[in-house]
């Protein structure tokens, strides 16, 4: 049985093609998640695609003490689960409390991972603490092209534990989505927006992971602006709880309910966000896209190079550029996604040698 430990959103929708090549080769899957007060995300989404899964353990939230806390407990819970079970390998996207559980148990582990630092070089004073915390435990390891070898191998891996693929993580879900603006007129129809007016999409940075060291605040400073100059439908996509949104930002809507959001990406007009991910994936679509995350990682680097997003570190930046994206047309450009290389079966053999 491969296990699997699916702990935010994005590992959902990255192994989800991947389980089912598995599982069509009539191989088991095992699959453990998480949630947790303000954090139900991954749980939600598993649902909406109909995986089935067990929770064990919970998000700590954003303080380390909490953060260790829950870590801990999770790996006592994970390692009672999965000793129930004959595990012949943990595939995740670097979970942490997977990792040290399948290590301690002799379990072969194999690593995706495409950001290791929160930096685009090789600055291992970036190193993230979850890549400190994995890499070193993996049998495999698999990683976008983006991202140079010589971190990996400075994590303790060997050059022949190292699998390189040719594509931007978000590609594997979204290769062959197809978007659909009727779904976007129901999921907004609650709401009673003006459709005729533009569309800016928002998501906030994962300001409580351990990555991101505080609450950045250009974007929230920003956003009572950027409705005054545009006059657009402001919808945010909550990271964590929606309530303070709601208060603090009564001119926005706020998107409470799970749905398959990469509909509303595609004919967004402007996407602002402070992830990874969903930048990502309305570079995409060609949807005109602001960073406002707090570092630049590889992938990031790579879409600013191919004219995909823009980064911009202040509040007054992020106001100029939201005017300039929003007065062009959104317009069909050669996009590099559509030519990079994705193999799911060549992936999984490897996975499973």
């Amino acid at each position: 049985m491969i296990w699997f430990d699916l702990v935010t959103p994005k590992s959902v929708l990255f192994f989800i093609p991947i389980i089912k090549e598995i599982e069509k080769r009539g191989r088991k899957v095992l699959i453990t998640a998480r949630e947790g007060s303000g954090y139900t995300e991954v749980v939600e989404l598993l649902r909406l695609y109909n995986m089935e899964f067990v929770n064990r353990g919970e998000f700590g939230g954003a303080g380390l003490k909490n953060k260790l806390h829950a870590s801990i407990e999770r790996q006592k819970s994970l390692m009672e689960f999965v000793t129930l079970y004959n595990i012949e390998k943990l595939v995740c996207l670097c979970s942490v409390d997977a990792n040290r559980v399948a290590f301690g148990l002799g379990i072969p582990v194999v690593n995706f991972y495409d950001i290791p630092l929160s930096d685009w070089e090789t600055n291992f004073k970036k190193a993230l603490p979850q890549a400190r915390l994995t890499l070193p435990l993996s049998n495999k390891v698999f990683k976008p092209f983006v991202v140079p070898d010589e971190i990996f191998l400075r994590f303790s891996l060997d050059s022949e534990q190292i699998f390189t693929y040719d594509f931007i993580d978000p590609l594997i879900w979204l290769k062959d989505f197809k978007p659909d603006f009727s779904y976007v007129e129901k999921i907004l129809k609650p709401y009673n927006l003006d459709l005729s007016k533009k569309l800016i999409v928002i998501r906030e940075e994962e300001y409580k992971s351990s990555y991101v060291d505080k609450k950045y605040p250009i974007l929230y400073e920003a956003l009572e602006n950027i409705k005054t100059l545009t006059d657009a439908n402001i919808i945010i996509i909550p990271r964590y709880e929606s309530e303070y949104l709601k208060n603090e930002f009564p001119f926005a809507t706020i998107l409470e309910e799970k749905v398959v959001i990469q509909h509303l990406l595609a004919y967004a007009d402007l996407f602002i966000g402070g992830g990874g991910t969903l930048n990502t994936e309305a570079c995409f679509f060609n949807t005109p896209t602001i960073s406002t995350r707090s570092f630049i990682c590889h992938y990031d680097k790579y879409q600013i190079d191919e004219g995909l997003m823009c980064w911009v570190s202040t509040k007054d930046e992020l106001l100029k550029k939201v005017i300039e994206l929003l007065s062009k047309n959104k317009e069909e450009k050669e996009n590099p996604f559509l030519s990079m290389d994705l193999n799911i079966q060549k992936m999984v053999d490897q996975i499973l040698k």
